[in-house]
């Protein structure tokens, strides 16, 4: 199977920006320019508060809900958290696990993510699942042993029928935020060490059929030469996503790579 059988998908992850008001504000426009093409998958995951309201302006548009963080039990004592039943129920298709400012903010661990890896999957919304490496991490050449533990420790237990609504996103951390960003080359050959990886756990055909996103400090200046690497299927994109014409600019990348 060739990348071209992969649709490319773009998310958007708002972080903690954008107040309701804002947030119909931006997807008013987003809906306007790209809300019925259907060449590229366009997640936005905004903060919890405008879920509810952007699922209603959303409706009849091909541009898809997601969440940002869920909790993996059902309900019960948990202050502060969601879970995926109260996502579905917003229309949420999509939930980003295992962001590494969850990991590094919060102490999430591998095991702590597959829980909720697994919660997700059993409601049938679609986990971008996170893996990454630090800057030190990355000098002690210690990427693809960093990368590899994540993402058998994220996906452990998960059954092959389930595995292709997983999307897995390759966010170096030294480069979120930061300006900085991984060479084409660089992201390439993380993105193509988790395909053979996720032949290894699922087949090659499923891994085949698995998008992996690239997730650090995508936009529209070095989006194309990213988007054209083989095994690079789309973008989280965080900053971009906040502005309607970088993030279009990113779609249209995608439509093109």
């Amino acid at each position: 199977m060739n990348k071209g059988l992969r649709i490319p998908l773009i998310a958007g992850n708002w972080k903690m920006n954008k107040t309701p008001s804002d947030a119909v504000t931006l997807v008013e426009e987003l809906k306007g320019a790209i809300g019925r093409q259907t060449q590229v998958g366009v997640v936005l995951c905004p903060p919890f508060t405008a879920i509810d309201r952007l699922g209603r302006v959303l409706e009849g548009c091909t541009i898809q809900l997601g969440a940002q963080n869920m909790h993996h039990e059902a309900s019960g004592a948990f202050t502060g958290e969601i879970s995926a039943a109260m996502l579905r129920d917003i229309f949420v298709r999509y939930v980003i696990l295992g962001h590494s400012e969850r990991r590094t903010l919060f102490g999430e661990t591998d095991e702590f993510i597959n829980k909720k890896v697994l919660a997700a999957l059993k409601l049938l919304i679609k986990p971008i699942m996170c893996v990454g490496e630090t800057l030190t991490e990355r000098e002690a050449s210690l990427t693809l042993k960093v990368v590899g533990r994540q993402l058998l420790g994220g996906l452990k237990s998960v059954p092959a029928e389930e595995a292709e609504s997983i999307v897995i996103a390759y966010e170096p951390v030294w480069a979120i935020g930061t300006g900085r960003n991984a060479t084409a080359a660089q992201a390439q050959e993380v993105h193509a060490f988790i395909r053979t990886e996720l032949e290894q756990l699922f087949g090659k055909a499923i891994a085949q059929k698995i998008r992996i996103l690239y997730g650090g400090s995508m936009k529209p200046a070095n989006a194309a030469e990213l988007l054209a690497q083989v095994d690079i299927d789309g973008g989280l994109i965080g900053g971009a996503s906040l502005e309607a014409a970088s993030f279009i600019a990113l779609i249209e990348a995608a439509r093109k790579g």
